[in-house]
């Protein structure tokens, strides 16, 4: 994980001082400097940027402060070895922009100087991060390492929906063929499955119906997901300042026959183990008559297609109730999308400079000409009347644009602040075919939000120590490929759930679920506790 050994000496940080005097204006004022000053800015490229040189918002946001950006835009292919390349030469930019890093890497990187410590940065020219902090302390608490220490400024965008990304979808006009109501208990999502299968709700006169699919791309798209969480939490979680995993829990093992039952009766597909989002998709899609019954999927859009297909006619299932009364959802709440967004190196000959630069980013105007383009380009003023995904009265409203040659924004590259009251404040027009996507979206996680466990919390962002995240490099991919391949099995039924559980759960102590547990805890327990 790690491309050179670094050592944990905190006497080698430094604390975002340079050899030069400040040279910025009075914070919060623009422009940001009295001479132009060049930064050497490098970033992965963005495919939906046509050129950050001749970029409307570069040019604009040159003017206002009078910062001038020398791009080093590296290939996003490679670019993750071509940033660990630099980190070990220390041939480095002043800034270090729209890069992904472990905590630990960022961490590590901090504790050696190589990144400045922000803190007094922050103090000193962050107004409008001071401000984000005040108002969002679970942003400050993400990029915070447990020794209070701040080494990058993150991307912040409270995605509502993102937040409960394990949902399942019914095609209604099944349900209303046969019907059936929407299924609230496992027992009632067994019984319209049963029925998709017997029933022929497609009118076809064949037995080609499909009645529950998934695929195994992704957490959202995994038939064990959203059906797990009926018996047990399905993903680690935080339940009373303990680290907790539900695989090998009884609950887990109960969940496991369910599913089981379904495979058996065939009711579920039998590709949902092997196929990609892409070849899911082509069963919600099939050209002459619907043969799905339901997916899982952030949005039925990843099942079906929703702008000519049948996308629209799937309806969120809320979490189903199971058989002892667990009724949850998976909720990861964190609006920091990118927490290592933008890192200031030692190279910096203004750091002053560089702050105020991201800093300024998060006031509403720039992170939207930043993410959307200038007004009456990218985005305008909402009407009278318009209203938000909120209900309430709409602020702005978004332009389409083509976002496959557009040049007037940065297309989420940089700091911006997205909070859930500015996305809640856009107004979307209907398309041809109904309500906009994130209008969808946003209802359908209405009907989440009542089913978050108030018992219990996802694991939130951790920073580890070098030999933690080293021990983790193994061990997590090792379990998570363990854990998979055996909930495959024991659904399908390859593998006999109550004969093999007591080996299955030796397997995963053997491969080191108690010490993958205990890594997790002592970090948690360094930065909470």
């Amino acid at each position: 994980m790690f491309v050179s050994a670094c050592g944990n000496d905190k006497a080698e940080q430094s604390s975002g001082q340079s050899n030069s005097e400040p040279i910025v204006t009075a914070a919060g004022t623009f422009p940001i400097v009295e001479e132009e000053v060049t930064l050497d800015v490098m970033i992965p490229s963005n495919s939906l940027v046509k050129d950050f040189d001749k970029n409307e918002f570069t040019k604009w946001y040159e003017e206002k402060t009078g910062v001038h950006i020398n791009w080093e835009i590296v290939p996003a292919e490679g670019a993750k070895e071509k940033l660990n390349l630099m980190l070990t030469s220390g041939d480095l930019p002043d800034v270090i922009m729209d890069f992904t890093l472990t905590p630990s890497q960022l961490m590590i990187y901090g504790q050696k100087g190589v990144f400045l410590n922000l803190n007094d940065l922050i103090d000193n020219y962050g107004v409008e991060t001071k401000k984000m902090f005040e108002e969002f302390p679970a942003v400050k608490d993400a990029v915070t390492t447990p020794d209070g220490d701040i080494y990058a400024l993150p991307q912040v965008n409270d995605c509502y929906h993102c937040s409960m990304p394990q949902k399942m979808w019914v095609y209604q006009p099944w349900l209303d063929e046969l019907g059936l109501e929407m299924p609230t208990t496992t027992e009632e999502f067994y019984t319209v499955l049963k029925a998709f299968k017997e029933e022929d709700p497609n009118g076809n006169g064949k037995a080609d119906e499909i009645p529950f699919s998934g695929s195994k791309d992704e957490t959202t798209g995994e038939i064990a997901g959203f059906l797990m969480n009926a018996f047990i939490y399905n993903d680690m979680h935080v339940k009373e300042g303990n680290i907790t995993a539900p695989w090998d829990k009884d609950e887990w093992k109960e969940g496991l026959k369910y599913l089981n039952k379904l495979y058996k009766e065939g009711l579920i597909y039998s590709g949902s183990f092997t196929q990609d989002a892409d070849q899911n998709k082509t069963l919600g899609d099939n050209p002459d008559v619907p043969i799905l019954g339901a997916s899982v999927g952030l949005n039925s859009g990843s099942f079906a297609d929703l702008e000519n297909g049948r996308g629209r006619d799937f309806e969120v299932v809320p979490p189903l109730k199971g058989p002892d009364g667990e009724q949850v959802t998976l909720y990861t709440p964190s609006p920091v999308t990118k927490p290592t967004e933008f890192i200031i190196t030692k190279n910096a000959k203004h750091p002053d400079v560089a702050m105020r630069w991201a800093d300024a980013m998060y006031s509403e105007e720039i992170t939207m000409r930043s993410t959307l383009g200038p007004p009456d380009e990218g985005w305008k003023e909402a009407e009278e009347g318009e209203k938000g995904l909120d209900g309430e009265q709409a602020k702005f409203k978004e332009i389409q644009i083509d976002w496959s040659s557009q040049n007037i924004n940065w297309s989420q590259t940089g700091p911006s602040l997205r909070s859930h009251d500015y996305r809640a404040s856009f107004a979307y027009d209907k398309t041809e075919n109904g309500d906009n996507q994130e209008v969808l979206l946003w209802n359908a996680t209405e009907k989440y939000e009542p089913y978050i466990s108030t018992t219990v919390e996802s694991v939130p962002d951790l920073f580890f120590t070098q030999e933690q995240a080293s021990e983790l490099v193994n061990l997590e991919s090792t379990i998570e490929d363990f854990v998979d391949e055996k909930t495959a099995q024991f659904i399908t039924g390859k593998a006999d759930i109550d004969k093999s559980w007591d080996n299955y759960i030796s397997e995963l102590e053997n491969i080191g679920l108690g010490k993958y547990i205990d890594i997790y805890q002592q970090a948690y327990d360094a930065k909470y506790k």
